[in-house]
């Protein structure tokens, strides 16, 4: 099995949580880590912009990185929401079991 983690940010702190809670008990994560603010520096429409968000981190399977995707833009206030793959290479698999547990379909 694939695992990955999806790198995720937000206008607030409530804004992640809510997408945060409505991931996990829609099975498309196990856990959604919330972090604290960022600043985030990126071109937009053509300009340079500086803006503080938060940063969140979804521990999922890779086949359903493209629902949670999708998920994550339909619940987001952002026209372009951030969510992005990064692989889980390996890790505790005790961990990895309990990943796979809480993210079958049906719980």
């Amino acid at each position: 099995m694939d695992y990955c983690l999806v790198y995720m940010t937000a206008g607030s702190h409530e804004e992640a949580v809510r997408i945060g809670h409505a991931l996990v008990a829609e099975n498309l994560a196990a856990c959604v880590n919330v972090l604290g603010p960022i600043t985030s520096i990126f071109r937009w429409e053509g300009a340079t912009q500086e803006d503080t968000e938060v940063a969140f981190l979804a521990k999922t399977r890779r086949e359903l990185v493209e629902p949670l995707s999708a998920r994550v833009q339909a619940l987001h206030s952002y026209d372009c929401a951030c969510a992005v793959a990064l692989p889980i290479q390996g890790g505790n698999p005790r961990f990895l079991q309990w990943l796979d547990g809480e993210t079958a379909p049906g719980d």
